[in-house]
């Protein structure tokens, strides 16, 4: 290692400091200065320097990508919570807010309000010691989120050191990171045409960026940052919100697109119009908008509600709706035989992403909404994520629209098709068919089972077309020659594959048994059978009894999963998967002596939004004891209460279901 010379460590240092200026003017007020190749340039010869002489500042710009993947996240504890906001639905509501913070104020004065909008993205917090970026973490539920930092810092707008402003022994900044559109679209053509498959929308598009292992892949999705608000902060203070944003823009942190400061709730609403008339202008997505009482002061006069601050609130836009029409309708068949009616559209872009179909449901809805072939219709997307049909344009028809009837067979495979009585769903009884067949190698190979990145449904209607995968077995069967004969696969991609295959190998016993699709089997199920049995061959010729012992699962899966561990056929697929090199642990089993769970026999159903991830609280509940429901039922135990709910919570009323927060949901937890 060659000493180093003081001229050489300036000039690191002016690299440093002068490259990541010009990202600042390129990624966050997109007014770049030099071009492309003279950023290249620099940045080429800030690495030779630095691998030359060992000398790497932690703000360097090289330092973005190149950490080894994770094996997982580490949780981070927030030193002050991450609350989710109230919301306020209509003009009238943002008045009732503005109402009851006079109150409590004990004053008629017009209060002053900061408005931005309200950004469909993930909750993020980054930490900043001494102006070095310490930490980055998501917000998890409000208490507790994941250590996300090497992901944070492939984020270009990202500041990894505060150059400019008053810089503070520590401070949390809060923001929210979020995918453009038209990154997003891009991303979701790659995916597809690797057989991956498609984000539902920018916010599980970044989400699920943000918590790849690798950071590499984060890397090559085009993030961004918008600031907004502060959490703990030591040597700094700042009187209000405006001055907090005011030293976030001189300190390089990328702000909100629309930000104003305005006198009473008169003009926050007018601010709020502005702001939805530019909604689908914005290259974003937005859902809202957020005001806040600007004085730090009468915030903290203001305080907490249980869940959310007194001194802000959510002004949510109506669902994103467009008029359509139904070219046709086609009879889908799934992993276990249900055949599901989804609609084709004349694509119409809603909230910025084109909708080409939506689900139907079952028949029974098709009647209840009398939805026809050639219907003009309105489509919704629900919670801006989820396209459905919410009513047919009657007064549109010409009298050449069609109805659609239950197949009589099954369209993929002509064998018959059945409707169990008390349920609405039609399903093909067919052994054989093509599209099953498909559906559970792709079920097998799904992330929350075998976890094979990279075996999509396109991948997966390939590799069946051409005759290499007949069952998922034949997974393990695959060679990279094999691959390199076929069309969309290069040596890269074959190779990813491969690994992807080899990795999936090691396993654990509850997605290895979701993995199989036994009928009635869900996740949930599975979990219940690795807390209670130690291994897969303690399933084998199991009786149904031994199964109902697990009190939470009834005799319909009982029934399923006894069948499939008696079927000689299914034990034998189980044993040459052994021979692959499969191999299960189980990290779940639960000894008899061991402590009863805080929620052992209780079900849960969710409505509304929660402060974190819903897939993260349903995982936290059934790792708990507990089991969560999609539907309210008598036997429901607790209906736990996010932001804007559904017609669950009215059922639950009727019911009699007691209704708790999130945060009474971690108290029962905590004990």
């Amino acid at each position: 290692m060659e000493k180093l010379p003081a001229n050489i460590r300036h000039e690191i240092e002016k690299l440093v400091k002068d490259l990541n200026y010009h990202c600042y003017l390129y990624y966050v007020l997109d007014a770049p200065e030099i071009s492309d190749a003279e950023y290249d340039k620099d940045y080429r010869h800030l690495k030779e320097l630095e691998e030359k002489y060992h000398y790497v500042l932690p703000d360097s710009p090289t330092q973005r990508v190149g950490a080894p993947p994770l094996d997982k996240f580490e949780k981070v504890k927030h030193t002050e919570p991450m609350l989710s906001l109230d919301n306020a639905f209509s003009h009238d509501e943002a008045r009732e807010f503005d109402e009851r913070v006079k109150r409590f104020l004990k004053s008629d004065k017009e209060v002053e309000y900061t408005v931005e909008p309200k950004y469909d993205g993930l909750a993020m917090e980054l930490t900043y010691r001494k102006g070095i970026l310490y930490k980055a973490s998501t917000r998890g539920d409000g208490y507790e989120g994941e250590d996300v930092t090497v992901n944070i810092k492939t984020i270009k707008a990202v500041p990894l050191k505060i150059e400019d402003g008053d810089i503070p022994e520590e401070i949390d900044i809060r923001g929210e990171v979020y995918m453009d559109i038209k990154e997003f679209e891009a991303l979701n053509r790659e995916r597809e045409k690797a057989g991956e498959p498609a984000f539902a929308n920018p916010r599980n598009a970044a989400a699920g960026s943000i918590r790849q292992l690798d950071s590499s892949i984060t890397a090559k999705r085009k993030l961004h940052l918008a600031c907004y608000g502060v959490g703990a902060a030591k040597g700094i203070t700042f009187k209000s919100q405006w001055e907090f944003i005011t030293w976030l823009k001189k300190a390089r942190f990328p702000v909100p697109a629309i930000l104003k400061l305005v006198e009473g709730i008169d003009a926050a609403i007018d601010v709020i119009k502005e702001i939805e008339g530019e909604r689908n202008g914005f290259p974003f997505e937005a859902d809202g908008a957020v005001i806040k009482v600007n004085d730090f002061g009468l915030q903290k006069a203001l305080g907490m509600k249980t869940r959310e601050p007194r001194w802000a609130t959510a002004y949510k836009f109506p669902a994103h709706q467009g008029a359509t029409k139904i070219k046709e309708i086609i009879a889908s068949v799934g992993r276990t035989g249900t055949i599901t009616p989804v609609a084709v559209l004349e694509t119409v872009r809603i909230g910025g992403v084109n909708v080409s179909n939506s689900t139907l449901h079952n028949w029974d809805e098709i009647e209840r909404k009398d939805i026809r072939v050639g219907d003009t219709v309105v489509v919704e997307r629900a919670g801006d994520v989820i396209p459905h049909v919410v009513a047919v344009m009657k007064e549109k028809r010409t009298g050449g629209e069609k109805h659609f009837r239950p197949p009589a067979k099954c369209p993929v495979c002509g064998s018959a098709v059945e409707r169990e009585e008390g349920e609405v769903a039609y399903r093909c009884i067919g052994l054989n068919c093509a599209a099953q067949v498909q559906q559970r190698i792709g079920h097998f190979a799904s992330r929350a089972a075998m976890d094979i990145e990279g075996l999509g449904e396109k991948n997966v209607e390939l590799l069946y077309t051409h005759g290499l995968i007949k069952h998922f077995v034949d997974i393990y069967r695959l060679k990279k020659e094999d691959l390199l004969e076929l069309p969309r696969f290069a040596e890269k991609s074959a190779q990813n594959l491969i690994d992807a295959i080899e990795k999936s190998k090691h396993t654990t016993l509850a997605r290895f048994l979701y993995s199989l699709g036994i009928v009635h089997a869900g996740e949930y199920a599975a979990k219940l059978l690795a807390r209670n049995f130690k291994g897969i061959d303690d399933l084998y010729n199991i009786k149904p009894e031994k199964i109902i012992e697990i009190k939470q699962i009834g005799e319909k899966i009982a029934d399923s999963i006894s069948q499939f561990f008696s079927d000689p056929e299914n034990l034998h697929t189980l044993e040459v998967l052994k021979t692959f090199g499969v191999k299960i642990t189980n990290p779940d089993f639960k000894a008899e002596a061991a402590e009863k769970l805080p929620l052992d026999g209780l079900t849960f159903v969710i409505t509304g939004t929660l402060p974190g991830p819903r897939n993260e609280v349903e995982e936290l509940i059934e790792n708990m004891g507990g089991h969560v429901s999609g539907s309210v039922s008598k036997s429901t135990s607790y209906l736990i209460l996010g932001e804007e709910p559904g017609s669950k919570l009215k059922k639950a009323q009727s019911l009699g279901v007691k209704i708790i927060s999130h945060e009474e949901l971690v108290k029962m937890i905590e004990g």
